[in-house]
């Protein structure tokens, strides 16, 4: 195994890594730095475009460019022309609330939680955006949601509560997109931090970063913790497999200065664990 740095722009809160199997290209964004990041696999080109809010997460459409998830609400993002305009806002709106890290489920839907401003309050919810435009609420009593992803066969949906160290299973519907029989799956309080983006392997296994905790960790589709991987960061932010053979695990990181803490030089760098020898599931787009 061996874990290496990327040679990219480092973020002040980099999250949500987004493989694309078509355009063989990582998608990231940093969430304060109001940018979604695309770098091509072959060329090792980056690309960024700025948004006009703080970002929570974002997916690819089936008919080019993408969502975000600003915090008032769903934007789409013309990648031609950089505009950024309004998709789907929750109406009424909660200025309480914001939207966070989200993903695509495998019929297509966007899938995203809202978060309290304050990390205090159980204000938020778990969203599902349908194709149809409308967000559709799955889920709530969330403090800070975070890593929402699925099992291989759609069926078990995995989201967590950072601020409660607790990650969920779900029973999840594909064809519904009906998320039900909320049930812990893993605690986090004793691996030293949050449980933060996450992903599912092809064998079913859930890989978090434990931000905080300085770990990535993998849980066996029982909820067995397998394996801990100590990084080279305390602040480890989202996970996602890529790559031409989706077995590379790309890592993302905050910089702790915006916590006000001392700023460590792996801070904010997008890293690669290569030799896990395990691989990951392509990413669906939205079809919306």
């Amino acid at each position: 195994m061996e874990i290496s740095v990327v040679d990219v722009p480092k973020c002040v809160i980099g999250e949500g890594p987004l493989w694309d199997v078509a355009e063989q290209a990582l998608y990231w964004i940093d969430i304060l730095g109001r940018r979604v990041w695309r770098r091509d696999e072959a060329s090792g080109a980056v690309t960024g475009w700025d948004v006009p809010e703080v970002i929570g997460s974002m997916a690819l459409r089936t008919g080019g460019g993408a969502i975000v998830a600003l915090a008032n609400g769903i934007h789409a993002l013309d990648f031609s022309t950089g505009e950024c305009s309004p998709f789907a806002l929750p109406d009424p709106a909660d200025p309480d609330v914001q939207f966070a890290d989200g993903k695509v489920d495998p019929a297509g839907r966007f899938v995203t939680a809202t978060s309290h401003r304050g990390m205090s309050e159980p204000r938020g919810h778990v969203w599902s955006l349908g194709r149809d435009r409308r967000l559709t609420a799955i889920d709530d009593d969330l403090i800070l949601g975070n890593g929402p992803c699925w099992s291989p066969d759609g069926r078990t949906f995995y989201h967590a509560d950072s601020v409660r160290r607790l990650i969920y299973a779900y029973d999840y519907d594909p064809k519904t997109g009906r998320a039900a029989n909320r049930r812990p799956f893993a605690d986090t309080a004793d691996l030293g931090g949050i449980p933060d983006g996450a992903t599912v392997d092809a064998a079913g296994r859930l890989w978090v970063a434990i931000c905080e905790g300085g770990k990535v960790v993998c849980f066996d589709p029982d909820g067995t913790l397998s394996r801990v991987i100590d990084m080279p960061v305390v602040y480890p932010a989202s996970v996602m497999f890529g790559g031409p053979d989706l077995d590379r695990l790309y890592v993302l990181s905050l910089n702790a200065g915006f916590l006000g803490k001392p700023v460590a030089d792996g801070d904010g760098c997008l890293f690669v664990i290569d030799g896990l020898g395990c691989k990951g599931l392509p990413e669906p787009r939205y079809a919306g």
